[in-house]
Parts: C-alpha cells; structure tokens; sequence
C-alpha cells in the first residue's frame, strides 16, 4: 500500500513527542519513503510519456496534453501516484521537524551530543538482554552536524547576555534558596557563596538560580 512506510514515520513522529530522550534515527524507513516517492514518480512519468512531445513523419514537433476526460483511468492512477507522493513528503518533513525541535530543545536544557549517547545507551541497556550491542548515537551524521551547529550558534548568542540564564525556566522561582539530592557526580562548582562538591547521594541547601542548570540535565533533583 502507498504511503505505509511514511505512516509509520508519522506514528513515530508522534511518539518523539511524548518521550525524555530522542530514539534512534529511522535511516531504513527513510529510505524506503524516499525511493518509494522516486518510484512513483518515475512511474508518472512513464504515464505521461504518450502525451508529451512527439515527432511528426516530416519532423515537425507536435506538441500534445493529456485530457482527463478522454482516459479516467489514467487519470485516476496520476492523482494516486501525486497524492501518494505528496503524503510521503509531508510525513517525512513533519518526522524530521519533530526531530529538529528535540534536539533543540535539549541544547537549550544543556545537554550535548555525549549526553544524549549515554541517555540513548541507558535506554537501551534496560529494553535489551545481555549480549546486544548498544547503539553508538540515536542521531544521523547530519543531525549529529546540526547538533553541533546549532550548540555553537546557542553558544554564541547566549555569549551576548553572560548575565541571564537564558536556559532557566520562565517560572519565577517561589523560594531562593532549595533543597536537592545529587542523582549524578557532578564535581565542584562555583556558586556566589563559594564552592559545593556535588556528590552522588547528598542533599544539598542552595540557591535554586545556581543550580537551575543542573537540575533540567538530571544531575539535581528538586525536593519538596
């Protein structure tokens, strides 16, 4: 059937959504949409070949258009073939979107293309038994170039306000001052109170603005 392929494109799509991390990139049914909308247009313009361009016996051109009314079956089997393509590229624009706003939204939360293989990695560990092999990267090599365009580009706009967290959230906070558990090792930090060594296990009382961060990349968990 037409279109099945970039269904399950669209199904996948809707799924990214409602997920933490982003799964493994479809290459396989990427490329089976892809050459299915080559094939019908190829097989477009096999249907069309009798009413292009002729030669006459005395080498004139003759020049010819199809008329719906005069072959319905073939008319029929074009308006398919142009549905079925134009289906298959809107699930395969709305796929690569979604996938596109993922990523973006977790170079904003902090997160690089390192987090993302562990997350991808983790995920994995526990829906497999032992003895598979884990993926090396959910992402494709252009979205792995993306990935890494769009951190810079972040980077250097977020260059221009050192003052803001421009990656904090728009709630305004309703204590100053939190208490969180260290779900990560998370080393030393600098805070405007001095330095806190964030260690795997231990509840900490800090300012929620130096530790806001940390917490959208999992490192910190709110308590309370």
């Amino acid at each position: 059937m037409y279109a099945e392929q970039a269904n399950k494109l669209a199904q996948d799509a809707k799924r990214i959504q409602g997920l933490p991390h982003l799964p493994p990139y479809a290459a396989t049914t990427v490329r089976a949409v892809t050459k299915e909308v080559r094939d019908l247009d190829r097989e477009v313009s096999n249907l069309l070949l009798p009413y292009g361009n002729s030669q006459s016996s005395d080498g004139t051109q003759i020049k010819s258009s199809f008329n719906p009314a005069d072959d319905p079956a073939t008319a029929c089997a074009l308006l398919v073939n142009h549905l079925s393509m134009r289906r298959n590229k809107r699930c395969l624009l709305a796929y690569h979107r979604v996938r596109t706003d993922k990523m973006e939204e977790m170079c904003w939360s902090g997160l690089d293309i390192a987090d993302l293989q562990s997350a991808t990695t983790a995920s994995f560990s526990r829906g497999q038994s032992a003895g598979g092999s884990a993926p090396a990267s959910s992402l494709s090599a252009e979205e792995e170039q993306y990935m890494h365009q769009y951190s810079d580009l972040l980077a250097a706009y977020k260059g221009q306000w050192t003052d803001i967290d421009l990656t904090g959230s728009l709630e305004p906070p309703k204590d100053i001052f939190i208490d969180v558990r260290v779900l990560k090792d998370a080393g030393e930090i600098q805070t405007e109170y001095g330095s806190i060594t964030l260690t795997k296990n231990s509840q900490l009382h800090v300012r929620q603005a130096d530790v806001q961060s940390l917490i959208q990349q999992g490192y910190l968990q709110k308590l309370g």
